[in-house]
């Protein structure tokens, strides 16, 4: 499997003044491509090798320079690209660093909007150190252009409050790109062994289901060891069992065009009065707020545990991917306060992935450079590389000619070996992201397409999450001011929200002091933070 695991407005003149200034540093104009000769199709990109220095976060698993997508694709565009890579952890403090510094790459490449956030690509945008990109983009870069056009939405969510789009975004189309978070997956050897036909559709079926994974010994040690559910701090299964209740974040969310905070609303208090019951039971486990990732892991891979959440099922349970198929996604509930069963929807953007700086010698190659990743071809290209490396062709028992692993790499060291030759692993890429069934890599010329665990997954994300998925909150910026009145606000309430979940869950703190808690967000100016976030929204949905 590939691992793919606010703002600042500026008066319109000052914005041109800066553009301008930012556009003459690099010998560009935002009409064209200055200088260079920047070809609008085919390769190469550029007649005369153009070199250009790129900035990036890297995972270690070897240097880019020595990647075999990057070598090739070098000679393929005649773009020569010297790359700063530090490490993940670092990249934040890099990349702060060299803005501060003003000692600047030519593009920022896979920053994701953890590093370049949505504040800091229109403060960097509107002082001219990030360059606007709307007006080259139809021109220079046709492939994201037709992915906008088909999808409104990706332009609304990367358009900044001053009309320019200051970054690309990672568009993923792909069956899991419905995900809001981790699905949550049951033991499917524990359903059998109850003899458990038909999944909970309810949350009081839901309780019951849990009762007997507690009480019936399914993982049949004659010991009452079973963890019917279980979290590190909620961060995965949070968002599925609070759309039982009909919520989709633990924050803002629209209804129609009205914006609301969901952790104040009647709603919120049902469902913490359910994960309540659930732990006041040992239905939740008990460890769920104190224990780290891998220890509930290697519950899972003890067989104790009955549903969990994880990317995919066998990262937790320890099964093969092929045994997987036997565990269930998990079917979204209705309640009493939500008779209609939805789950949160992911709209399938990651922002902040490619961005020019104010020094880049040719915006238009470098889109023309970025381009080809938003097309399927391309994407398949940075994802496997070139013929002759990760992959090479074969033909099946049929005389057709497929793709299959290279001579050294098998199933187990696959992605290792990906690793190493290409930056689309463990990091968010400016790129397509699609179902690649039509001509994937295969194991062996004769191992079948489109089935195993792949189909499986598609098929529970096709009947179970699609069917119920709404956006909980569009992707929205902010504007300076709106940024500065709830700057203070944003992360005390974030912070007291989650420590109130946990003390309500526990028993620590009485479902009886629910006003008390109510009274205290209001007093940390939610009122505000809701009104700037309506203001955000309405600018959202009526964006050209």
């Amino acid at each position: 499997m590939h691992m793919k695991n606010v703002a600042k407005m500026a008066f319109a003149a000052m914005t041109a003044v800066l553009l301008l200034a930012a556009c003459g540093t690099g010998g560009n104009s935002q009409s064209g491509s200055g200088k260079v000769d920047v070809k609008t199709t085919g390769f190469p990109i550029v007649s005369k090798n153009l070199k250009m220095t790129m900035m990036a976060p890297s995972t270690g698993a070897a240097k880019w320079d020595d990647m075999a997508v990057l070598k090739d694709y070098a000679k393929k565009t005649n773009v020569t690209l010297k790359y700063n890579t530090p490490p993940m952890s670092d990249f934040s403090t890099k990349l702060n660093l060299a803005f501060a510094s003003q000692d600047l790459p030519d593009i920022i490449y896979a920053a994701s909007s953890d590093n370049l956030t949505a504040t800091k690509e229109v403060t960097y945008g509107t002082n001219g150190q990030l360059l606007p990109l709307e007006k080259l983009i139809p021109k220079y870069a046709p492939n994201f252009n037709a992915l906008m056009k088909k999808n409104p939405d990706i332009r609304r969510s990367i358009t900044a409050p001053d009309g320019h789009i200051y970054a690309l975004p990672m568009v993923a189309v792909n069956a899991y790109a419905s995900w809001q978070n981790n699905p949550m997956w049951y033991n499917g050897a524990w359903l059998k062994k109850l003899g458990i036909k038909e999944l909970p559709k309810t949350t009081d079926e839901f309780y019951d289901l849990l009762m007997k994974f507690k009480n019936d010994d399914p993982n049949g040690n004659g010991k009452q060891d079973e963890i019917p559910l279980s979290d590190t701090k909620l961060a995965s299964i949070r968002t599925w069992l609070m759309a039982a209740f009909g919520l989709l974040t633990q924050d803002v969310q629209n209804d129609g065009n009205k914006v609301f905070y969901t952790p104040i609303t009647t709603q919120y208090k049902a469902y913490l009065t359910y994960m309540h019951k659930l732990y006041a039971n040992g239905l939740l486990d008990k460890d769920t707020f104190a224990q780290s990732d891998d220890q509930r892991k290697a519950k899972g891979q003890s067989n104790r545990l009955g549903v969990y959440a994880d990317y995919f099922s066998y990262f937790t349970s320890g099964k093969t991917p092929n045994q997987a198929v036997e565990d269930p996604m998990w079917q979204p509930l209705t309640s009493p306060e939500s008779t209609k069963a939805v789950v949160p929807l992911n709209n399938g953007l990651n922002r902040g992935n490619f961005a020019l700086t104010k020094n880049n010698p040719s915006p238009a190659a470098s889109l023309r450079w970025v381009d080809y990743f938003y097309s399927k071809k391309g994407s398949d290209y940075l994802n496997n590389g070139p013929e002759g490396v990760y992959w090479v062709y074969a033909k099946n028992k049929e005389g057709k000619k497929v793709r299959v692993l290279a001579k050294g790499i098998n199933e187990s060291n696959s992605e290792d070996k990906r690793s190493k030759i290409t930056p689309d692993y463990g990091l968010t890429t400016p790129s397509l992201v699609f179902d690649n069934d039509s001509d994937p890599v295969l194991v062996s010329a004769n191992a079948p397409t489109g089935g195993g665990l792949n189909a499986f997954l598609r098929k529970e994300t096709k009947d179970k999450i699609l069917p119920y998925a709404k956006q909980g909150f569009p992707m929205v910026y902010l504007t300076s001011s709106e940024q500065d009145s709830i700057s203070s606000i944003t992360n005390d309430l974030k912070t007291y929200v989650e420590q109130s979940e946990a003390k309500f869950i526990t028993g620590v703190t009485p479902l009886s002091d629910w006003d008390k808690y109510v009274s205290t967000i209001k007093g940390m100016h939610v009122d505000q933070y809701v009104k700037v976030y309506q203001a955000a929204y309405d600018r959202w949905k009526n964006a050209k």
